[in-house]
């Protein structure tokens, strides 16, 4: 291959006779004056070096003619497009030839040609091709249909041309980018030769020996094909017509491509490929009467050939999602050859082929549903414009993805984002880590702020710093949900980290001042303080919006006010009264100091007991034994202050009725995540839920539930189900 922009005696000579076609081609649309303008700008070009090889070692010029001689002949005369293929590719780096061009091509010629140029630095960027994101990017780039047009041309053009190229892994290359990107956009757009043409060439250089073993296998000859399926088609048109059917016949060999695309689908050989002829009868029939008569055909085609029931595909009873309707089926036809007959309608056979559920869905590529309508909008352009359809489509504009934007990473890769997305969504949608310690960022080589808008085609390196940790008023910055939620979720978890470190800071301050803390007495200063979580309570020390010695105080108040009311009755005043059972006690299940039964009791207040419990009884003050659980947090302290009170108590018998129990939920606030843990309750015979109160705060919720349950068992099981719902990060008993 050589640089040397300069034409051989060969190409010269091919470079005359694309002339002289495109010329012929043009009659009717070109201009007085436009072929000696042109000769006269790509001389100049010539002359200035503004014409490059490319790394085929094609020459710029020769290409750009047989791509105009090619769009003339398959898709349209286009003056427009025809001049600004032929312009594109001059690499004007001196701006020599800007003046020249400017003078001759009007406004939507430079609109075609701008296009061409963006599309071609896209492909600079050295992206990888076979990614969605890339084919989105492509045609936001692109601005104009006829554009892409143009591409898909070209690149039909090229694929021609590097058969049996020496540079086999370029060639690959570009075989493997027009299967994924070209071929799909030429089926979108109708234009379905081009992607037949352009599938057979993809799989003949990137598996040679299998698309010639398939082409060997196939080629009968094309008379002997035509014959074959005109030996098929004979008697069964023969059989319709003596039944009065209107109807067409359209009957096909499968491309190489198709072929095998279905050998690797059903891991079988090309002779057990049961389709290899297709036959498709398309019934001229009012809608009342379509599946009627599709059937009548059916039954004609299979009692003349011998059908394979396996193959039936039925979806005119049961249409695909999409809308495709159709009724399919394989019949072993002549020669003991498979042939798949497909039996539609003319309305049937537009909405396939047209309409809202096109062909290419039913092969089975992937779509954006955006694009979907507006390509079956190209696409009627294209088969219903009497003449000049290029002409209608200058005002088409390629908006389709304007809610979205496309950004590559400094190594290529190829990322979409919702429009208004900032540098920070970008490094949160790579990862949660280098989101949380983004500190900047630099967008096409220059620094910005985390709260830069991307661009389509920006390149983006994000910058981090090990003293970064993310903030609330980050939620302003970013539009994505990951974002926000990673935001939300890190915050939090920082604010929790910081409540431990203070909460250990304040109990060693209690020890170092010799206080015994309780966990009942510092929920209500916490409460007192005005606090509504205990996390917010302990990040107000770490920030130092309280002082520690104030809460310190507060304690000692608390307590001192708890200890006057415990002491009114002292434990000689103290005499047991045979009283009648209270309603807060669950029935006789308990055995009160030497197996003793029928005493007054209550279960307390502050840890609720419930059967199964290791328990204790305490004599309160108010004539009545108050059932503590043994791990109770006023326990230690009861057990100090009034060790004389303390009654040995056990569980005795069956539980009969439900105990009360709360337990605390923390969790992410996720839609329907209460409406799960509240499902799981209400399916458990042995609990009910008695109350619940939900407090959500920055993308978590606090909940409290209070349940009834028969004993500390289904408790257990209760929480460990909870525990399982996506969302729930902890449960446990809130007394």
């Amino acid at each position: 291959m050589t640089n040397d922009a300069s034409l051989d005696r060969t190409e010269t000579m091919e470079l005359r006779r694309l002339y002289k076609e495109l010329r012929l081609l043009t009659n009717g649309v070109a201009c007085d004056g436009d072929a000696k303008s042109l000769r006269a700008i790509m001389k100049s070009g010539a002359e200035n070096g503004c014409y490059e090889r490319d790394r085929f070692g094609f020459h710029p010029l020769l290409r750009s003619m047989s791509t105009a001689v090619e769009l003339c002949r398959g898709i349209s005369a286009d003056r427009n497009m025809v001049i600004a293929m032929l312009l594109y590719n001059l690499r004007d780096e001196s701006g020599v030839m800007a003046e020249q061009i400017k003078a001759f091509a009007d406004e939507d010629i430079l609109k075609i040609v701008s296009g061409l140029k963006k599309v071609d630095e896209l492909y600079s960027r050295h992206a990888a091709v076979a990614n969605e994101n890339f084919r989105n990017l492509m045609l936001t780039f692109a601005e104009d249909i006829r554009v892409i047009i143009i591409m898909i041309i070209d690149r039909l053009v090229l694929m021609r041309a590097i058969n049996h190229h020496e540079q086999e892994e370029q060639v690959r290359q570009v075989a493997v980018e027009s299967n994924y990107l070209y071929a799909p956009l030429a089926h979108r757009l109708g234009l379905y030769k081009i992607k037949g043409e352009l599938e057979d060439m993809s799989l003949k250089y990137t598996n040679r020996d299998m698309y010639t073993r398939i082409a060997r296998k196939l080629n009968e000859t094309k008379r002997s094909r035509d014959a074959y399926i005109e030996s098929f088609i004979k008697p069964v048109k023969a059989a319709l017509e003596k039944e009065g059917l209107k109807f067409e016949i359209k009957g096909r060999t499968k491309s190489i491509y198709s072929i095998w695309n279905k050998m690797m689908k059903q891991h079988n050989d090309v002779e057990q490929i049961y389709d290899l002829f297709a036959i498709r009868i398309i019934l001229d029939v009012p809608i009342n009467r379509e599946r009627s008569e599709c059937w009548l055909a059916y039954s004609i085609v299979t009692d003349m050939y011998q059908p394979n029931p396996a193959r039936l595909k039925d979806w005119l009873s049961v249409p695909k999602s999409n809308g495709y309707e159709s009724l399919h089926i394989t019949v072993l036809g002549p020669q003991d050859k498979w042939v798949e007959v497909q039996i539609r309608s003319e309305r049937m056979d537009e909405i396939a082929e047209t309409g809202v559920a096109a062909h290419w869905k039913y092969k089975g590529i992937k779509s954006e549903n955006n694009l979907d309508t507006w390509m079956n909008h190209v696409r009627d352009i294209l088969e219903e414009a009497e003449s000049g359809p290029m002409e209608l489509m200058k005002n088409l504009k390629m908006d389709i993805y304007n809610k979205e934007v496309f950004v590559f990473t400094p190594k290529g890769d190829l990322y979409k984002l919702p429009a208004g997305a900032t540098l920070l969504d970008f490094a949160f949608n790579i990862h949660s880590k280098l989101g949380c310690s983004c500190a900047g960022g630099k967008v096409n080589g220059k620094s910005c702020k985390i709260n830069y808008k991307l661009k389509s085609g920006d390149t983006v390196e994000v910058l981090t710093s090990a003293n970064q940790q993310p903030k609330l008023d980050w939620l302003s910055i970013v539009v994505t949900s990951k974002a926000r939620n990673k935001i939300r979720q890190a915050v939090n978890e920082i604010n929790n980290r910081t409540a431990e470190l203070a909460k250990e800071l304040l109990q060693r301050r209690f020890k170092n001042r010799k206080i015994e803390t309780d966990e009942s007495t510092m929920m209500k200063v916490i409460k007192k303080m005005g606090y509504k979580t205990v996390t917010d309570f302990y990040n107000a020390i770490a920030s130092e919006q309280i002082d520690v010695n104030d809460v310190i105080a507060q304690y000692e108040v608390v307590e001192q006010k708890a200890e006057v009311v415990s002491e009114r009755t002292s434990a000689e005043e103290f005499t047991m009264q045979p009283t009648v059972k209270d309603d807060d006690s669950p029935g006789d299940v308990l055995i009160i100091g030497e197996n003793v039964k029928g005493m007054n009791y209550r279960l307390a207040k502050c840890c609720n007991p419930i059967y199964g419990d290791d328990v204790f009884g305490f004599v309160s003050s108010e004539g009545v034994i108050k059932i503590h659980r043994k791990n109770c947090p006023n326990a230690a302290h009861i057990h100090d202050r009034y060790p004389y009170r303390i009654i040995t108590t056990r569980w005795s018998g069956k539980a009969g009725s439900h105990f009360v129990s709360t337990l605390r939920v923390i969790g992410y606030d996720d839609i329907g995540i209460v409406t799960n843990i509240t499902s799981i309750i209400s399916k458990e015979s042995r609990a009910s839920l008695r109350n619940i109160s939900i407090d959500s705060h920055d993308g978590m919720f606090d909940g409290y539930l209070v349940v009834g349950v028969e004993n500390k068992e289904t408790l257990d099981m209760l929480i460990k189900k909870i525990t399982t719902v996506k969302g729930v990060k902890n449960v446990q008993r809130s007394n």
